[in-house]
C-alpha cells in the first residue's frame, strides 16, 4: 500500500494506492469527497451520499489527475464536478 501527500491549487489531496495484483486500486480523498479508479462503483457511493468520481485505466496516481472523469455522483454534480473533466479538476471543487 502507498499513502502519498499529493498537493493541489486549493489543498493536499491524499492518495491511497493498493496492489491489487493485475491492476491498482487507486482513490485520491480532498476534503469534501475523492476521485477513485475502476475498481471502485460509483453507484454505491451515490447511495452513501459521497461526492465522489470515476476515472478509468489508471496504475499512478498522476493518472488519475490527468485522465478524464467518466461518472460522478449526485453530490459530485452539486459541487460542479462534471464528466469529461480533468481528475485533477475534480479535485480542486472537492476542497
Amino acid at each position: 500500500m502507498i499513502i502519498e501527500q499529493i498537493p493541489l491549487k486549493n489543498g493536499t489531496a491524499i492518495g491511497i494506492k493498493f496492489d491489487m495484483g493485475n491492476a491498482p486500486l487507486l482513490v485520491i480523498k480532498a476534503d469534501k469527497g475523492f476521485v477513485m479508479c475502476g475498481y471502485l462503483d460509483t453507484e454505491m457511493a451515490e447511495k452513501f451520499g459521497d461526492v465522489a468520481a470515476k476515472v478509468r485505466g489508471v496504475n499512478y496516481f498522476e493518472d488519475v489527475l490527468h485522465t478524464e472523469v467518466i461518472d460522478v455522483t449526485g453530490h459530485a454534480k452539486a459541487l460542479g464536478v462534471k464528466p469529461g473533466m480533468k481528475g485533477h479538476e475534480a479535485l480542486e471543487l472537492m476542497f
